[in-house]
């Protein structure tokens, strides 16, 4: 492991942790996988892209002391460098990030949009949509049971949209897999939208992807705690 170039104390042990097990999500999707991350007020940001999904997985952690930086680590290390029982962590040294690095959301104009179904309807349309691309799976005769086959599956259910929203249900069945709608009590999620870019935001961290048919576009998204 490279030598750190920050070290970080959080504000308490269950931020470490849960920035831990963020990671630990992401690596399970690419073991190689490169972290952006935007410190200042008192807040870190970790950006993520999981490529089996397609957007950008946001989750902002507190932290003491006011350092500000913004670079592109490995994960793997990242996630190394943490402490759970004591807090802390540290920033591994840089490396070159893949492009989506360098393409991250505007910093503010966000607007909260209509129409978003409540975190418990969300969990319920993820279970069906599951339900269903089994029950697909399951109906292809031998001769076309392939990846191909599948992936056409995918790509349907994922790509239809939630609600009255044009968010797709790939970013809802992302912010699942990465910890972000959990199977627990009900909690408020929101749909903000900003130029290009649509963010689903629960408590636990965001979802940001850009609407179907944008282009460029270049930006930071403001830390704040919470994703």
């Amino acid at each position: 492991m490279t030598a750190p170039v920050q070290s970080l104390q959080f504000a308490d042990a269950r931020e470490a942790a849960d920035l831990a097990a963020f990671l630990g999500r992401l690596l399970h999707y690419d073991r190689a996988a490169a972290v952006r991350l935007q410190a200042g007020g008192g807040a870190l940001a970790v950006f993520g892209r999981p490529p089996s999904f397609e957007v950008l997985a946001i989750r902002a952690v507190r932290f003491d002391g006011t350092h500000e930086f913004d670079v592109t680590v490995s994960a793997g290390e990242f996630l190394e460098s943490l402490e759970e029982s004591t807090g802390s962590g540290a920033v591994p040294a840089p490396v070159t990030g893949p492009p989506w690095t360098g393409v991250l959301p505007p910093r503010g104009g966000w607007e909260e949009q209509p129409g978003l179904p409540d975190a418990l309807s969300l969990r319920a349309a993820l279970t069906d949509a599951v339900a269903e691309f089994r029950t697909r799976d399951e109906a292809l005769p031998e001769d076309r049971r392939t990846r191909a086959e599948r992936d056409l599956i995918g790509r349907d259910i994922w790509s239809r949209t939630v609600g009255s929203t044009e968010l797709p249900l790939r970013a809802v069945h992302a912010a699942q897999a990465l910890g972000f709608l959990r199977a627990a009590d009900d909690f408020p999620v929101a749909l903000l939208a900003t130029g290009a870019w649509l963010r689903l935001r629960t408590p636990y961290g965001s979802i940001a992807l850009r609407r179907a048919g944008a282009a460029g576009g270049l930006g930071t998204l403001a830390v704040s705690v919470g994703g």
